[in-house]
């Protein structure tokens, strides 16, 4: 019986290396898989031994290779309807389930075939029945020694039951003849234990190394669609989830694509610095899981904005979901122990509604959140069909207004700061207006912000300020020429170069210019601002903080930068809300100019009693329709000509 050590040491070694190796669940379903390939090499197997017991049976007559037979053929049919029944790639069917069964039908049918053959040696049936039954059985448990070599045990089990019984009945026998068939078939062993082994290390070793490799590749897969700062998933795991989400949608299904944009974000960046940004970033991608639906794609698509792909049954739920959104985002939130409120703009598309692909429903959300933004900030806002008609117009005035800096379409109008105590002009603010050759004048207001988003503000500023300069150059010394810069123009390469060109181009003293500039460039970009008003200042050429009281009306950056003036915005003068409030704001305003050796300008002046009113608050300069409104190049140097003939423009009633 020492042939069993092997067997044993075998069972020893695989349990000993499934606790060392740790080969995963997975790893071992793919062995006992390999046990249940080709079906049809298992059904030859059986049907060959089948039919060689027969004829064995029939040639000798022994009743008990006939019983052998009959045996046999029941496990061989047993065994092929098991594995033609049981599915190793079904989930239902566990990885015991599938080994057991197997190695039940594979050891009996091994010791049956084997037995068979021991019992016609043993009995001294005729000597082809012999080698009929022996060769069929020690063929039968090599063969399947290498085939089953993905479950060790099993092969060398089988290997084992089909040649012991010859083996014992030889070795009862002992002629000569029969002992060396004992021998030989003794050696048999340890080759073929070292050859299954081997073939079980290589299988093995290969599954497992695949298994890493599918692992490693389905991490690298979630990492590229996972957004590092918030672990939502990134642009690309959007894609890739509303891609699958479009290919299993249901008939009369509704979807929400939800975009939204965290309003002045950099501002936290800037101020509080980046590491504080991205756990606002977090707290926002945490809450907005919280809030979203099941089912719901939350993602950040890039910077502070965030998508949401979700489910809903109609408008009225969209509108539910997306007011819960934005309440939650917008709820006040407390990091190191600082209290923040983060606004934002959402945008909102429906499909089918406002799109039936997810490239139409993207563009739609993002007009809608175009829209949110232009209309205040902190606005939710749902597509609407007249947003696709805005778009389209906007992108026919940015290619008319390129057109229109070639076919001189634009003029440079003027309209004059007027010195309070005296009456006469100070300065000439510059403002485009645009004649459009079919469509009439079209307002800064329609033009100017298309310039902005386009980048076309860059050429149309530095136009704006070339035209003018030249036209200034003709005015008397001591008025000076006021022009209005975008943050984009200055933060373009080469602004103050591009000033400075203008300058000497028109021959206009650089003291002569006043740059108006308003509070949101310094929130953009501290740094190239500081770089431009330094250049710039160093010739000569002055800055005025416009629009003041609109913004933050930080105070920091009055003290920071060299603003030789300040213009009050129009709605503390004749706006709706003005009263005591605004008075005293503008005379605190005034006061402070005063101790800052700094002008103040009145805008949106209109009545006399408002010219007063500012000018006792302490204004020492004002601007509006009471004095002029803006006129071309030609009146204004006829305004200024009416003053030198003494006729100062009237500042009392």
């Amino acid at each position: 019986m020492r042939a069993i050590k092997p067997l044993s040491k075998l069972r020893a070694k695989q349990q000993t290396g499934h606790r060392s190796d740790r080969v995963s669940a997975r790893v071992r379903r793919l062995l006992v898989k390999t046990l249940y390939t080709q079906p049809g090499s298992l059904a030859i197997g059986a049907l060959n031994g089948v039919v060689a017991t027969g004829i064995a049976a029939y040639v000798s007559g022994l009743p008990e290779l006939w019983i052998g037979s009959v045996v046999l053929t029941i496990i061989a049919v047993a065994r092929v309807t098991a594995a033609l029944g049981l599915s190793p790639d079904s989930s239902d069917t566990s990885t015991q389930k599938l080994e057991i069964v197997y190695e039940v039908g594979a050891l009996s049918y091994a010791l049956v075939i084997g037995s068979v053959a021991g019992l016609a040696v043993w009995r001294g049936a005729s000597a082809e029945v012999e080698v009929l039954l022996v060769a069929n059985a020690v063929c039968y448990g090599v063969a399947v020694a290498a085939r089953n070599a993905g479950r060790p045990t099993i092969a060398i089990g089988q290997l084992a039951l089909s040649c012991l019984p010859i083996m014992a009945a030889s070795l009862a026998i002992g002629s000569l003849v029969h002992l060396t068939l004992f021998v030989t078939m003794l050696l048999l062993f340890p080759a073929m234990f070292s050859i299954t082994l081997n073939i079980f290390g290589v299988l093995r070793d290969s599954i497992a190394a695949a298994e890493t490799s599918a692992k490693l590749a389905e991490k690298m897969k979630v990492l590229a669609r996972t957004d590092v700062v918030t672990g939502l998933a990134n642009r690309a795991g959007l894609n890739h989830a509303m891609v699958e989400t479009m290919m299993s949608l249901e008939q009369d299904s509704n979807l929400a694509l939800i975009w939204i944009d965290l309003d002045r974000f950099k501002e936290v960046n800037d101020l509080l610095g980046h590491p504080i940004g991205d756990r606002v970033l977090s707290e926002v991608a945490r809450r907005l899981n919280e809030v979203s639906p099941n089912g719901s794609t939350v993602s950040r698509f890039g910077g502070d904005e965030f998508v949401i792909f979700c489910p809903i049954e109609d408008r009225k739920h969209a509108q539910l979901i997306t007011s819960e959104i934005h309440a939650e985002i917008m709820g006040p939130m407390r990091i190191d122990g600082e209290r923040l409120e983060v606004r934002a703009s959402v945008g909102v598309a429906l499909l089918p509604e406002d799109g039936k692909d997810t490239d139409t429903l993207m563009q739609s959300a993002d007009l809608a959140l175009y829209h949110a933004k232009i209309r205040g900030r902190g606005q939710t806002q749902f597509f609407d069909s007249s947003m696709t008609r805005d778009l389209v117009r906007r992108r026919e005035i940015e290619d008319e207004l390129r057109a229109a800096l070639q076919r001189d379409e634009l003029s440079i109008f003027f309209q004059p700061i007027v010195d309070l105590e005296t009456g006469r002009i100070r300065t000439f603010e510059a403002l485009v207006r645009w004649f459009h050759p079919v469509k009439g004048e079209l307002r800064p207001d329609e033009f100017i912000p298309v310039a902005e988003e386009t980048g076309v503000i860059v050429t149309l500023g530095n136009w704006i300020t070339a035209q003018a300069a030249r036209v200034a150059a003709t005015w008397p010394e001591d008025v000076t020429l006021a022009v209005n810069l975008s943050p984009l123009q200055i933060r373009a390469p080469g602004a103050a170069l591009g000033i400075r060109n203008a300058l000497k181009e028109a021959g206009l003293d650089p003291h002569r210019l006043e740059l108006e500039v308003t509070e949101s460039l310094f929130i953009e970009d501290n740094h190239a601002t500081a770089n431009f008003i330094q250049e710039l200042t160093d010739i000569g050429v002055k800055f005025a903080l416009d629009d003041f009281g609109t913004g933050y009306s930080s105070l920091g950056y009055i003290n920071k930068y060299p603003f030789t003036k300040i213009k009050v915005d129009r709605s503390f003068v004749s706006g709706a809300n003005v009263g005591r409030k605004s008075d005293a704001i503008i005379r605190a305003v005034a006061e402070m100019g005063s101790t800052l050796e700094m002008e103040i300008v009145a805008e949106g002046l209109e009545t006399i009693d408002q010219v007063q009113t500012v000018r006792q608050a302490g204004c020492t300069l004002g601007q509006g329709f009471y004095f002029s409104r803006a006129v071309p190049d030609y009146l204004a140097a006829m305004l200024l000509a009416q003053e030198s003939d003494g006729e100062p423009m009237k500042i009392t009633g």
